[in-house]
């Protein structure tokens, strides 16, 4: 915990920096794939900074997002299997320990992702769009999507993602341009709860136009 809060504040750090657009860029980027902080906590440092620029940051943060997550795509489609694997595996939270080939049976098969893995082929858009809007790991499921690439194509999966990226980014550049620093605390407190509920809300109305 300790090494994930020095991190935090490291993040933190460069919204007082010339360099605070090039970092929300990279940081968007590579937590698409790997990071472990969202780039969320120095959107909202630059916004509160700078709140005539929230909705600029928003589209920087959106765009590198979406295109991180297009790598991760291409990390599970094309490159999983030998040094990639055993990286993620060992290294980047929420991927499963000794994921591969056990006892000859494809461990995918009995876990996490091979239950996404049967769910992409009636349900892509959605887990994407999820992962993206919420607080769900958007890294396992840009991976995963691309090693379940036959279940989900790479035009859903961005049109997943751009929704789901933008909607959460503007969404929180939004609350910041509006409200300013008192709002920065209900982000905080109560915005991965409402981004659930939201998900929630969404997989509701879908099943019921389903069903009927």
């Amino acid at each position: 915990m300790k090494c994930l809060r020095r991190l935090y504040d490291w993040v933190l750090h460069w919204a007082e920096t010339p360099y605070g657009t090039p970092a929300i860029f990279l940081l968007a980027f590579t937590e698409s794939f790997i990071f472990p902080i969202p780039p969320d906590v120095l959107l909202i440092a630059l916004c509160l900074a700078v709140r005539k620029k929230a909705f600029y940051y928003a589209m920087i943060c959106s765009i590198a997002s979406v295109i991180g997550g297009t790598f991760g795509y291409f990390i599970g489609w094309h490159l999983w299997d030998g040094v990639f694997k055993d990286f993620f595996v060992n290294n980047v939270p929420g991927f499963i320990p000794n994921w591969g080939i056990v006892d000859g049976i494809s461990v995918k098969d009995m876990s996490f992702f091979g239950t996404v893995g049967e769910q992409y082929n009636e349900y892509g858009f959605l887990i994407v769009f999820t992962a993206g809007f919420t607080p769900i790991p958007y890294k396992v499921i840009t991976i995963s999507a691309g090693i379940y690439h036959d279940y989900i194509n790479l035009p859903i999966f961005l049109l997943a993602s751009v929704i789901s990226r933008s909607a959460r980014f503007f969404l929180v550049a939004w609350l910041i341009y509006k409200y300013g620093q008192p709002i920065n605390k209900f982000i905080d407190k109560y915005f991965n709860i409402l981004s659930l509920l939201f998900i929630i809300l969404l997989v509701g109305f879908y099943l019921i136009f389903k069903i009927l």
